[in-house]
């Protein structure tokens, strides 16, 4: 068994799997460690990504990549919109306000979500792992960035279901990069925690986690983020300078030409990199549009100076963590620094500068997180034992609940849920209420969010129920903030008190509600909640007392509805899991053609060299040419009308080849298998002529008669072969030879067993006899 970690990023994708020997980083089918986040849709399969980045260029339309920044955002967000510009696909705005992919497809027009486009990359990484695994997996755990929604993290599960798969956890990047950086490390100061920064700065945003390690125990203090500000933002300074440029040098409008956009911008992130290590960096691109070359060239300074807007927003969430953490520079123990953008020499000066440590490069800057979600989810998986090692991590929002009579709080913040709450954490809330009522989860500070997000989660009807007096009965609600950072009402149910006089306060308190025990620690108060701690305190108050009642409390369960605003519905999710599935059957079905297809054309390749070389003694004239014609007609069929074929065409072609080219393939085959066949024969033969010396004469005769058969026949036989062209069907076969051989094993083989198995010394068979010789 194994267990997965997923990182999915905005431009690449890494898959970490554990064994029992520790922690790999799977290969794709290219040998890369990395696998690109784009499907490509093509002219009759999909593409994914390595392929799928390799077809963009052909299929610019119909190729879906960064969709981990359109999952569960709004179209109409200036976010996305600004998102969209760069993106080379149709969309427009789907019912429900998200976003809709619009493509041509096997010459139909097809419409998906960024959830089901997610789901095909998962599909992608999960066929990779199993075929690498060798093994079918399910359990797995995947990154997400910390200022994932509770509507954006569901869509991601969604994902993963679609795909057939089953997160343990949806675990933040920078919790992931802390658990593999502080698991291993055994030189924490046993004085007082250790505080270490994370700042990741991934291809397009931003974050910064600053977390607490103690010996077998770490704990996430901040999460602060900028869902804008990632390498691509440099890249996109790069751009604009060159494109301005280019058009005052050149004339021409880089924004005007898809290609040429896209052309430049991956120009541009070399052009970075090299800057990264070099002071200045020329910039070269043969025929970038209207058949013009275009050069250019830039220093460091130039670079850093463009980019000072986009520092100084990094300067912002690095300040912002050490104030939410509530710590000092100073206690910064050190500074890691992982994330494809993060090899920007201004960027480890200004991380030096506002921690007053250097940043450190200890860990593998692109697999980091994917290793820690593997180690997480063998921490939740009973298949591997882990040493114990605690992971605390918190959600980034405060999120509140409200009934139809208000907001309903703990203490004087006013939300459910506050800011930087551990995860997971369960409530139990109190309610008075006689009939069926509705909960609302919202985001209770919309400042706390990234722009654009609406403070709306979900809507929960609590109900229908009924009171047996008529009256307001005591309702509980458990609520839950999980380990995915996704709130749900986990449970709901009816408190009531029957009389009954005969009842003692020891059976009472046997009948008590056990969830209240549960969450005695839990104080509710807002629109009629009663606080289930004081609830708690009062019942075990009376049982301590030993009071007689003639009251016992009986608990219904109450149904709960769920309705997630922006999200899948159960019939929403079915359809789209019998898509993919009809889409991934066509894809093999694809793949197979093309297999058969490669197979024919193998087959016809390898028998015209074969036929004039290896196999050529062995067919005759007509024969040579009857074959060479066919593959000739094979061949050409296979460029013109064969080039768009069915997968049974195809085998049909191969099949009718191989009735011609077959003939002439055994005839060569045999005659190596036949040589052999009669060195064996002749073997046997003269191993059962030694072993008669011991057994009685009438046995002793049976068998050397049987011994000068065979030899006679093989000798006939074999003359017979010798008289026998080549290019013509053997007159001795080897399987006949092999036949013969079986014959005589099984006549020689029986006699001289059952003289063996025989208890008289004198009348034992050559086997015994010869091995006392040997003695």
């Amino acid at each position: 068994m194994s267990v997965v970690g997923f990182d999915i990023g905005n431009e690449n994708c890494v898959i970490a799997v554990v064994k029992q020997r520790g922690i790999d980083v799977l290969l794709n089918d290219e040998s890369n460690r990395e696998t690109p986040a784009v499907v490509c849709f093509g002219e009759k399969q999909r593409f994914m990504g390595s392929a799928g980045a390799a077809s963009a260029m052909m299929n610019l339309k119909s190729t879906i990549s960064q969709v981990k920044r359109l999952i569960g955002r709004k179209f109409s967000d200036v976010d996305v919109q600004n998102e969209l510009k760069k993106l080379p696909f149709e969309t427009s705005e789907g019912p429900d306000g998200g976003i809709l992919i619009h493509l041509t497809y096997r010459v139909e027009s097809h419409t998906f979500t960024p959830v089901q486009i997610l789901a095909m990359l998962f599909a992608h990484l999960k066929e990779i792992t199993e075929k690498r695994l060798e093994m079918p997996i399910s359990d797995c755990v995947i990154g997400i960035p910390s200022y994932f929604t509770d509507l954006q993290r569901r869509a991601y599960l969604n994902a993963a279901t679609i795909a057939g798969l089953k997160p343990l956890r949806l675990m933040h990047d920078c919790t992931a990069t802390a658990l593999s950086f502080g698991i291993y490390k055994t030189d924490f100061p046993s004085s007082g925690p250790t505080y270490v920064v994370f700042v990741d700065i991934g291809h397009c945003d931003t974050q910064v986690s600053i977390a607490l390690f103690e010996a077998g125990h770490m704990r996430i203090l901040s999460h602060t983020f900028d869902i804008s500000l990632g390498g691509r933002d440099f890249d996109e300074v790069l751009f604009t300078y060159f494109a301005s440029k280019f058009k005052e040098q050149y004339g021409i409008d880089v924004y005007s030409n898809i290609k040429a956009c896209i052309r430049l911008r991956v120009a541009c992130e070399k052009l970075k990199k090299v800057l990264s290590a070099n002071p200045e960096a020329p910039l070269n691109i043969e025929c970038l549009m209207e058949e013009k070359d275009v050069k250019g060239f830039i220093k460091r300074e130039e670079f850093e100076k463009l980019a000072s807007g986009l520092l100084d927003r990094m300067s912002i969430t690095c300040n912002k963590a050490l104030a939410d953490a509530g710590l000092a520079a100073e206690k910064i123990h050190s500074v890691e620094l992982v994330g494809s953008g993060s090899r920007i020499p201004a960027i480890t000066r200004l991380l030096a500068s506002i921690f007053r440590r250097e940043p450190s490069r200890k860990l593998n800057a692109s697999e980091c997180v994917a290793r820690g979600c593997a180690l997480q989810c063998a921490m939740l998986s009973p298949v591997f034992r882990v040493r114990e090692y605690e992971v605390q991590d918190i959600i980034p929002f405060s999120i509140g609940f409200s009934s139809e009579e208000g907001s309903i709080c703990t203490g004087s913040n006013g939300v459910l849920f506050p800011r930087r709450q551990p995860i997971p954490s369960l409530k139990v809330l109190s309610f008075q209420r006689s009939y069926l009522f509705h909960l609302e989860a919202f985001y209770a500070n919309p400042h706390e969010l990234p722009p654009g997000v609406s403070p709306k989660i979900s809507c929960f009807t609590i109900g229908p129920f009924h009171s047996s007096h008529g009256e307001k009965a005591r309702v509980k609600v458990k609520v839950q903030l999980n380990l995915h950072g996704t709130v749900s009402v986990e449970s709901a149910w009816l408190i009531e008190d029957h009389v009954d006089d005969t009842v003692t306060s020891s059976n009472i308190h046997s009948n008590i509600d056990k969830m209240d025990a549960e969450c005695a620690a839990s104080d509710m108060v807002a629109n009629g909640v009663e606080d289930s701690t004081r609830a708690q305190s009062k019942s075990s108050h009376a049982s301590a007392e030993g009071i007689r009642s003639d009251k016992v409390t009986r608990r219904l369960e109450i149904p709960v509805s769920e309705s997630i605003y922006g999200g899948m519905t159960e019939a929403e999710l079915s359809d789209a899991q019998e898509k993919e599935t009809q889409l991934a059957q066509q894809d093999r079905a694809m793949e197979q053609t093309k297999y058969k297809k490669n197979a024919l054309e193998s087959y016809v390749y390898d028998m015209r060299n074969k036929l004039f070389n290896t196999y050529r003694s062995f067919a005759s004239d007509h024969e040579r040419e009857g074959i060479s014609s066919r593959l000739q007609q094979t061949e050409e069929w296979l460029y013109e009308d064969g080039v768009d074929e069915t997968e049974s065409a195809y085998t049909s072609k191969l099949d009718d080849l191989k009735k011609l080219v077959d003939p002439i393939e055994n005839r060569y085959k045999d005659e190596a298998a036949r040589a052999q066949a009669r060195r064996d024969l002749l073997k046997s033969i003269v191993d059962y002529s030694k072993a008669v010396d011991s057994i009685p004469p009438k046995d002793r005769e049976t068998i050397i008669n049987e011994c000068n058969k065979a030899e006679k026949w093989l000798i006939e036989k074999s003359q017979q072969q010798d008289a026998t062209p080549k290019n013509m069907d053997p007159v001795l076969w080897s399987s006949d030879i092999q036949s013969r051989k079986e014959d005589l094993d099984t006549t020689c083989k029986h006699i001289l067993r059952s003289k063996a198995s025989s208890p008289n010394p004198e009348k034992s068979g050559p086997d015994q006899h010869d091995t006392s010789s040997h003695a």
